[in-house]
């Protein structure tokens, strides 16, 4: 129902269009080379190392599409090429679909050019009109307190502060913030 689901957040003249779809095997490749950063691993939970742990990567992606509980796009950069800058999730639905928790990552050539929180915005606004149906209300972004450029952009984007989170490792080694952003902001 929702796998045909493709976005675009418009260019400026400081910042190239892009486009969200979901992830698709021709995307392997590049999700393995993204992976290999050292700043964006210090981040995420997810380990993409070799071409079997993208195949499960992609899997899980695309289960999450089938099953309704997890819609992760790619997002790619403006050209004929299509590569990959990013990408952006939401997933994690409480059981009664009131919340629902946002992330993403965005690729090291990529940064510093506004993408993280472009997209962030268009998939914000695309999760409230989708799922109003479901009852979804409230969106919940987490991230280390380290990592600063995450909370600039959830402050870009409009989601509060709500919390400081104990340490909760393996996913999260450190305290962390929660942002929340409801359908009325």
């Amino acid at each position: 129902m929702y796998s045909s689901a493709v976005l675009s957040v418009v260019g400026t003249a400081s910042a190239p269009a892009l486009v969200l779809r979901p992830w698709r095997g021709e995307d392997l490749e590049q999700l393995i080379e993204v992976c290999r950063d050292p700043d964006l691993r210090r981040y995420t939970s997810a380990s993409v190392d070799t071409v079997a742990d993208g195949e499960r990567w992609m899997q899980t992606q695309e289960l999450g599409w089938t099953t309704g509980q997890r819609f992760s796009f790619a997002v790619l950069g403006q050209g004929p090429a299509g590569r990959v800058v990013g990408n952006v999730v939401l997933k994690e639905f409480t059981d009664d679909g009131s919340t629902a928790e946002v992330g993403y990552w965005t690729a090291a050539q990529a940064r510093g050019q506004g993408v993280a929180p472009r997209v962030l915005e268009v998939l914000t606004g695309w999760a409230f009109d989708t799922f109003a149906a479901r009852g979804l209300k409230r969106l919940v972004l987490r991230h280390q307190v380290d990592n600063v450029a995450s909370c600039r952009v959830a402050q870009k984007c409009r989601f509060d502060l709500d919390q400081i989170l104990s340490p909760g490792p393996p996913r999260f080694p450190l305290e962390g913030h929660l942002h929340v952003r409801a359908t009325d902001a």
